[in-house]
């Protein structure tokens, strides 16, 4: 009767280490909260970030940068963050939502005008807009997208603004305004060189758009999320040569 109950002391006490060990190797959550035109770059330095550090998990989300602010004003749990503009980055600084002595720009885009790839419509340029042809623009909403800000203010600068306002079909995210012309919905469309490279054969780029000030990517550890060390490890994934070489394969250029 003892040895019985010293073996089942015995058993008891090795499925406790066990399950202590599972929990102790068990990856740690970190959250990722990027702009959704980092989407695929983000998704691929995620694959490499964790194959480096099987300990951690990344869990990703993306959209407009300024939905991802306000989630983290609200109390989202939020590791690290990447927007595609620097004035969303400048209000989670302001709003002590970040760490801003992790704060670093770490890629640069181009805004681009796009039409269907099966598009019968002369566009050329911005210029072109004003044709009688070009019924229907996506722009990423101003309000609460970088990309429609840039467009905003290249507009603004070709002074076209207001001239176009009647075409213009607002989009969430620019990946919206991509789909939009993608699937030949729209006549044409601003987003980001990387989206429309996405985009492939769905979409033909007619012209860089110049007029605003440069598509620059900030990170930063956030302070809403409950793993910062993690967070730290993961911006500088981003920012080493592994992370950069990710970025340029998916269109971005250095800052």
């Amino acid at each position: 009767m003892l040895r019985l109950k010293k073996f089942c002391c015995l058993a008891l006490a090795a499925c406790v280490l066990s399950l202590g060990l599972a929990q102790g190797v068990r990856a740690a959550d970190l959250y990722v909260s990027g702009a959704a035109s980092l989407t695929n770059a983000f998704d691929a330095i995620k694959t490499a970030f964790e194959k480096k550090n099987p300990g951690i998990k990344v869990l990703t989300n993306y959209a407009a940068s300024n939905p991802l602010l306000k989630q983290m004003q609200e109390g989202a749990p939020v590791d690290v963050f990447a927007s595609a503009d620097q004035q969303t980055m400048d209000k989670a600084q302001q709003g002590k939502l970040i760490n801003p002595a992790t704060r670093r720009n770490f890629a640069l885009n181009d805004l681009v005008l796009i039409v269907p790839a099966d598009s019968k419509v002369a566009v050329k340029g911005v210029e072109s807009l004003t044709s009688k042809d070009v019924k229907r623009i996506a722009i990423g909403n101003p309000d609460s997208v970088p990309a429609g800000r840039y467009t905003r203010d290249a507009l603004t600068t070709a002074r076209l603004w207001e001239t176009l306002q009647p075409k213009y079909i607002n989009s969430s995210s620019v990946r919206q305004a991509l789909d939009y012309v993608a699937r030949g919905e729209v006549d044409a469309g601003f987003v980001y060189r990387t989206d429309a490279l996405k985009a492939g054969k769905k979409v033909k780029i007619v012209a860089n758009v110049l007029g605003h000030e440069p598509v620059s990517y900030p990170i930063a550890v956030a302070k809403t999320g409950k793993n910062p060390s993690d967070g730290a490890k993961f911006v500088d994934f981003v920012l080493s040569p592994e992370g950069m070489a990710i970025l340029a394969r998916f269109g971005f250029s250095r800052p």
